[in-house]
């Protein structure tokens, strides 16, 4: 160990994780911050009832200090302590954006977010793959590059897109599956989706460090028959690489969450390409991101452009033009930058955003929640009636609206004839509908079967009085509106959730019950259902709807006059209990916003904030 007053002494990062029940939290935050703090050690440190996970950096001997007081307490038994020496952080922009400037020591309720349905329970980790050492990883590899295996063998990388990008395993006869996900919390669905490609196989999982792949592989093995053969690659690249120098089967660099950004072998090539031009290019310490969902791109030094807004691949696939959309003070969208033009769906609906925004059209600390608007209403009308829900929700999320694509003609009631007994009947004065251009346009997602898709420059008179059962007539024109959200969610997302009132409310609740089916081109994370009732009933009815939800319906006698109580229930019994909240009130056909009411809704949103 080196003399503490040794000036040369070498810098050093040290990562490690251990999964096991922690009696005291506050016990360990306080040993954490003690221990790291006299030793000079900055960095993340991550506690949680579940274990404890650990990224800090600092001179060698002061982390090799931290290694034996870490051991000195059983918990620790068997823990994989990584410690690489390397050199002190010298890009202060990239230190800072991975947490070496300052020493983090917090207590979370998860070590790594596997889902992002947080109301979803983890699975259980002692459920996780069986640990295969670097050597054992490989010699798998090796086995089945010289000859195919009989019972089946892929790869699953459990990184991000961004970090796959500039290295991956290649073995010959191995499928190597990359889910090309943007975050980790997106890996179970795209397990989902895809566990047709590795069941019945052994599947083999590497990742960074080791810890994502203990999460996902008890994910994996959850699902039952099928599932059973999933091993994990103990201590992941870090480990591999320093057991195989040259690189082995993975070919280019290890991604790190630390300042040295990525790790090579000896004979690191470049896989990477430039997102603009296609050269070959792997260095991310540019730290370029995508406008749209902020995911690191890969831009090469001679492409890169503080003007030029960066589009990922994923957002390309899904149809998202280059763009960025300026706001003004309130909030309201002036003319765009120059954009490509989309041309699968005519858009011309009213988008407008609560809170102004600055130049990149995604926050990076507050949701973004897509808002439906009711029947025959607009988006500027529904924006004005939720103006007290979206002042108090205003650190949390920012609200969008958009008018609905069908438009509803004028509707005009004519005086009605006044019946006098024993005497003649005679009308009420006449009084002509207002002029068109003083009226507001409203629309709908839903439409009766008979609707008529004509004009809409005139008034029509109403067949009779307000029928507060009407919503159970309007069943048609689903296929636009679902096309018309596509297009919205590609040109203005990405969206966390959507929001829905009446009409908007069952528009939001079949979208989410195609929510597997539909990935890819309206991605969200959660809904909000008011006043809300089932459309096309029939399609909701074959399974639970896991969508994580949150269902604000009037109670028995809330005096909500349009949907019925029972109807509201009924849309929240076909979701996933697991995931489900309940919010009844007695304010009538309105998002009430007033406590305890508003303290839910807070409560169910804070869960979903990164």
């Amino acid at each position: 160990m080196a003399d503490d007053n040794d000036c040369t002494d070498q810098y050093g990062v040290l990562l490690y994780y251990k999964y096991a029940q922690i009696p005291n939290l506050d016990h360990l935050l306080t040993f954490y911050e003690s221990n790291c703090s006299s030793l000079g050690l900055l960095g993340r440190v991550r506690l949680s009832s579940h274990g404890v996970n650990v990224t800090v950096g600092g001179k060698l001997s002061s982390l090799e200090r931290h290694i034996e007081s870490v051991k000195a307490d059983s918990l620790f038994e068997g823990t994989d302590f990584k410690l690489a020496a390397c050199h002190q952080p010298l890009n202060d922009k990239i230190a800072k954006e991975c947490g070496f400037t300052s020493l983090s020591v917090r207590i979370v309720k998860e070590l790594v977010t596997l889902s992002s349905h947080p109301l979803l329970k983890q699975p259980d980790i002692s459920n996780a793959g069986k640990h295969l050492s670097a050597v054992e990883f490989h010699s798998v590899l090796q086995n089945a590059a010289k000859e195919s295996p009989e019972d089946g063998l892929v790869l699953l990388d459990a990184r991000n897109l961004y970090e796959t990008r500039i290295g991956k395993f290649h073995a010959p006869n191995v499928e190597t599956l990359d889910p090309q996900v943007r975050q980790y919390s997106d890996l179970p669905s795209w397990i989902d989706c895809n566990h047709d490609q590795f069941k019945g196989k052994q599947i083999l999982m590497y990742c960074t460090g080791g810890i994502r792949c203990e999460m996902a592989s008890a994910y994996i093995r959850s699902k039952g028959l099928g599932f059973e053969n999933v091993f994990q690659l103990f201590g992941g690249l870090q480990r591999y690489l320093e057991q195989f120098p040259d690189g082995g089967f993975f070919k280019g660099k290890n991604f790190v969450f630390d300042h040295r950004i990525s790790v090579g072998s000896s004979d690191a090539n470049v896989i990477g390409t430039c997102l603009t031009c296609g050269c070959s290019f792997d260095d991310y310490s540019s730290r370029n991101r995508c406008n749209y969902c902020r995911m690191l791109v890969l831009v090469c030094h001679s492409c890169q452009n503080e003007a030029a807004p960066y589009v990922c691949e994923l957002c390309q696939q899904q149809g998202k033009a280059v763009r960025m959309m300026q706001l003004t003070e309130t909030g309201e969208a002036e003319t765009p930058l120059p954009e490509a033009e989309f041309q699968n769906f005519p858009l011309d609906a009213t988008f407008s955003s609560q809170m102004p925004q600055k130049d990149d059209v995604r926050s990076a600390r507050k949701l973004r929640i897509l808002c439906l608007h009711g029947f025959r209403q607009n988006a500027s009308g529904f924006k004005g009636r939720t103006a007290s829900l979206a002042k108090k929700i205003k650190k949390i999320a920012d609200l969008f609206f958009i008018d609905a694509p069908h438009e509803l003609p004028y509707i005009y009631q004519p005086p009605v004839l006044d019946q006098h007994a024993n005497c003649t009947s005679t009308s009420l004065p006449s009084s002509p509908p207002p002029p068109l251009e003083n009226c507001k346009k409203k629309f709908a997602w839903f439409v009766a079967p008979n609707f008529d898709r004509g004009g809409r420059a005139d008034w029509k008179v109403a067949d009779g009085p307000f029928d507060p059962l009407q919503y159970q007539q309007q069943t048609d024109g689903c296929d636009i509106s679902l096309a018309y959200l596509k297009a919205v969610f590609a040109q203005e997302g990405p969206f966390d959730g959507i929001l829905g009132f009446s009409q908007g409310a069952a528009m939001a609740a079949l979208v989410s019950a195609q929510q597997v089916k539909l990935k890819g081109e309206i991605d969200f994370r959660f809904v909000i259902l008011c006043s809300g009732f089932a459309v096309h009933k029939m399609e909701m009815d074959c399974k639970l709807i896991k969508c994580p939800s949150l269902h604000i319906y009037g109670n028995e006698h809330g005096k909500d006059r349009q949907i019925a109580n029972q109807a509201s229930i009924e849309l929240a019994s076909l979701y996933d209990s697991s995931s489900l909240v309940t919010v009844e009130h007695d304010c009538g056909h309105i998002i009430p916003t007033r406590s305890p009411y508003i303290d839910v809704i807070k409560d169910f949103l804070i869960r979903f904030l990164q």
